[in-house]
């Protein structure tokens, strides 16, 4: 990038995993951010926390930077369900006035049809798993996991009512963005519901279909340039290291897609 965003990126974490000062939940991406001119920060919210509570802390956590930095607003990159996590902040929560730009990676808007299925599971089992994720989330320093609580709001139903109480801000441009493998090979840690997904609604990042996470002003499904495509996990760069070598369309180094985002942004006037 020739210039320097305008407002700083507050980069939002999804669940399962919390931003750390060791063992960072977006990889190269931040210093690559801060190498390009950006002035980064994180969400830091529970990783297993509801929506709702995960609202008022991003609300916080919008407040303290602004007053940081003194800038006037905020350009927000949200993964997963980190973007949810935001929309309720900005929306129900009124914090649209400092918030300049909203960019949903893998996001479930619609919610998933495969967690729909899932909850056609006895509710003991449903409830143990949630328990064991909070336990070790608690471990890592959430404050208030509710992993169940979580689970249901990705039903489709919950998504649907999520919407309509949570309808875009108009002083906020919003964008989102998908992705997808191009075999459940692709990656291991998602292999398994890679292929649950596939089975119950298609082509997915190991977790999510591009039916559940389109929004507003959809860029479009994001691939590879390799035959391996990108993960849920390849989207935070997890590995900490390029997709792949290969010439070809498509994404060869997840930190170069972030670059990209932030100059479109950039040009945006953002």
């Amino acid at each position: 990038m020739n210039e320097k965003l305008k407002f700083p990126v507050l980069l939002v974490h999804g669940m399962g995993f919390r931003d750390s000062m060791h063992l960072n939940y977006w990889g190269r991406i931040p210093a690559k951010l801060e190498e390009n001119g950006c002035r980064v920060y994180y969400g830091n919210q529970d990783s297993n926390g509801t929506i709702a509570a995960n609202g008022e802390f991003l609300a916080e956590k919008i407040r303290e930077i602004i007053e940081e930095t003194g800038a006037p607003k905020l350009n927000v990159i949200a993964h997963s369900k980190g973007g949810l996590d935001m929309r309720y902040a900005v929306s129900t929560l009124k914090m649209s006035e400092y918030v300049a730009s909203l960019t949903t990676i893998s996001t479930p808007h619609h919610g998933s049809l495969t967690v729909d299925r899932l909850f056609q599971l006895p509710e003991f089992l449903i409830r143990f798993v949630a328990g064991c994720s909070d336990l070790w989330l608690r471990i890592c320093g959430d404050k208030h996991p509710d992993a169940y609580e979580v689970f249901k709001t990705f039903t489709t139903e919950a998504a649907e009512e999520f919407n309509r109480n949570n309808p875009d801000e108009p002083e906020v441009y919003y964008q989102s963005y998908a992705f997808v493998m191009k075999h459940v090979w692709s990656d291991m840690f998602m292999f398994v519901p890679g292929i649950v997904v596939k089975f119950f609604e298609g082509p997915n990042d190991g977790l999510l279909t591009p039916r559940a996470v389109e929004w507003t002003n959809f860029r479009g499904v994001m691939t590879g340039s390799s035959n391996r495509g990108i993960s849920h996990c390849d989207e935070v760069d997890m590995r900490r290291r390029k997709l792949t070598d290969k010439e070809g369309e498509g994404i060869r180094d997840i930190t170069e897609f972030y670059v990209r985002v932030v100059d479109d942004l950039r040009k945006k006037g953002f």
